[in-house]
């Protein structure tokens, strides 16, 4: 038995007394805020460069928005999402499907977003089953078992694949060979073992099962016809790999044809029934909807290279198949590509990000670069249609803390800034290092306006120099306030070189202090602190004008800038605005 007490206890609103007057103003102001504001001011530490930095902004959601990058570890982003949850859910469940969203809807960061759904799963399971379809409408239909598909194998599965995969790659492990008997009894005893796994968690686990019912239910119940053929298309396939450890076939199936609705399947054992209405998902539902999509999977399997309408390939598919396509079809293939140069044509660039065109276009062969380069154009068009970019540039870090991926985004992303950029911004960019670089972009294709890429000097990461340059510039020039540029994308990793002798001022507080001396204090530019790689380091507090702090690989997040002309108002204005899309408000926290 537990004692309850009067309800007056349930019921009271807490109050906090006042501080009392003293009289005098200044004093009383400071009983009032002076604790509070200190209390309030986010710790601060050094870069790995040791220049003074904040660690956090302040509000844990602007943390998660800012630091949660594609190379976050795991348990990073699981404790970054603690915070950001605990702080707002709301604006938390936004942040997680801004990670996912490939459509002009977020950054592209599946991996993050799968780490964040398993979080759900585990803490707040009936949000996560609530907002199945929105989750779906971010991505694809197909992260419906993918999420399921973890919860069954681990959180790591994919990456355990990957790292396996790779050492077979790498030693040049060769199958070894083993009597055909042998291998379909390993093979079907593994199938077992996976069903059985599933079905006994599906009884088991009640929130697993929720999930389940409401992921084939997804499926099933998409609504309008291209949704239909959206969920036919990641549906998964009779015995593929996702419905041999998931039973989601035989789920969805069951559902399509319920045995009380039909009367072939009444009084036939089970075994029976779930085998029929799987082959008659496959037959009714999932062929017939898969050939009105024209998927090139289909075309490709039957052979029928000669009918593949290539203007319906998805920009994914097309950079997996493009060498397949040349190989099998090579002379109606390049027939294709000229008619896109020619603007007879169209090809897909949607879902892919800026610096894996570029790969394709300087890593791959000549015919890849080709199609790379008009997947860039197409890119650099779609985006030009949203607004273009004024009285900015971009300037990317290089140095060699940046190398690998995070290096190739950001030339990337800053070749793209220049691209979007109208005169006489455009075809300008800065990297920097230990001193920076403009560099005037020439070429017509990808991969000659890359070639500025090859010159960069490497090492350092002095910040501070680009705008002593930028400054000297107008000082030299005596230009006016209205003649200043105007805003800068930093497309960096923030670990920037030590910026000044003094243990408290961050880069950005120098920056500030150098442009008051010389009289610009006024028209500072705005910069974009765009992070690139996983770090504790943060520029700027949550509420700083002038400045934007966004993150990722996606070129989606340049939307929030393109025909923005009006002033940054600060750091949180910014991420609201990239959850502010009709999407994002069907989104709610029901646990």
């Amino acid at each position: 038995m537990g004692l309850l007490g009067p309800p007056e206890l349930y019921n009271q609103t807490p109050t906090t007394q006042p501080e009392p007057k003293t009289g005098d103003p200044f004093m009383d102001l400071m009983v009032a805020d002076y604790n509070k504001a200190y209390h309030q001011t986010p710790p601060r530490g050094y870069t790995e460069n040791l220049s003074p930095t904040f660690l956090s902004s302040g509000n844990p959601c602007l943390d998660f928005f800012f630091h949660v990058v594609p190379d976050t570890p795991p348990e990073t982003l699981k404790q970054r999402l603690e915070l950001a949850w605990t702080h707002n859910p709301l604006t938390t469940l936004k942040l997680i499907c801004n990670l996912r969203g490939v459509r002009g809807t977020g950054k592209s960061d599946k991996e993050g977003f799968y780490t964040a759904a398993l979080f759900l799963h585990m803490n707040h399971p009936k949000t996560l089953v609530h907002n199945l379809e929105s989750f779906a409408n971010f991505g694809y239909f197909k992260d419906l078992p993918e999420i399921l598909y973890r919860l069954l194998q681990g959180p790591d599965i994919r990456k355990k694949q990957k790292d396996e995969h790779d050492c077979h790659k790498r030693y040049n492990v060769k199958p070894i060979f083993v009597a055909k008997e042998i291998t379909q009894g390993l093979r079907e005893r593994k199938r077992l073992a996976m069903a059985n796994n599933a079905l006994e968690r599906y009884n088991r686990d009640m929130d697993f099962r929720s999930l389940h019912n409401s992921a084939d239910m997804e499926f099933l119940n998409s609504g309008q016809l291209n949704k239909i053929s959206l969920a036919a298309k990641w549906c998964p396939s009779i015995d593929c790999s996702f419905d041999r450890s998931l039973l989601l076939c035989e789920s969805i199936a069951r559902r399509v044809f319920p045995v009380e609705s039909y009367s072939e399947y009444q009084g036939i054992i089970e075994a029976h029934y779930a085998y029929r209405v799987r082959d008659r998902l496959r037959k009714e539902v999932l062929v017939p909807l898969r050939k009105v999509l024209e998927l090139p999977e289909l075309y490709m399997s039957d052979k029928r290279w000669n009918e593949l309408p290539y203007n319906r390939v998805a920009s994914v598919a097309m950079r997996l198949y493009m060498k397949r396509f040349f190989k099998h079809d090579e002379e109606r293939f390049k027939k294709y590509l000229e008619d896109v140069k020619c603007r007879k044509s169209t090809i897909s660039a949607g879902a892919l990000l800026p610096h894996e065109i570029i790969k394709s276009a300087i890593g791959g062969t000549e015919a890849e670069a080709e199609v790379a380069d008009l997947q860039w154009k197409r890119m650099v068009e779609d985006l030009s249609k949203e607004g273009k970019l004024r009285n900015c540039l971009a300037v990317c870090d290089v140095s060699g803390s940046m190398l690998g991926t995070p290096f190739n985004v950001s030339v990337a992303l800053g070749l793209l800034v220049s691209e979007l950029s109208e005169e006489p911004w455009k075809g300008k960019v800065i990297t920097f290092s230990e001193k920076p670089q403009l560099h005037i972009i020439k070429g017509d294709d990808i991969k000659s306006k890359m070639r500025f890429s090859q010159e960069v000097n490497f090492m350092n990461t002095d910040f501070q120099k680009v705008f002593d340059h930028i400054l000297q510039v107008a000082v030299d020039g005596n230009l006016k306030e209205d003649q200043m540029i105007k805003r800068v994308f930093a497309f960096s990793d923030m670990e920037f070189d030590e910026a000044s002798k003094n243990d408290w001022e961050t880069d950005y507080e120098v920056i500030q202090r150098k442009f008051r001396e010389k009289g610009y204090g006024s028209v500072v530019p705005e910069i974009v602190f765009w992070n690139l790689r996983d770090s504790q380091s943060t520029p700027v507090v949550s509420m700083q004008k002038g400045v934007a702090m966004v993150s990722g690989f996606s070129k989606n997040m340049m939307k929030l800038f393109l025909n923005n002309d009006g002033e940054i108002l600060n750091t949180e204005f910014i991420m609201e605005m990239a959850i502010s899309g009709e999407e994002y408000q069907k989104l709610a926290v029901v646990d």
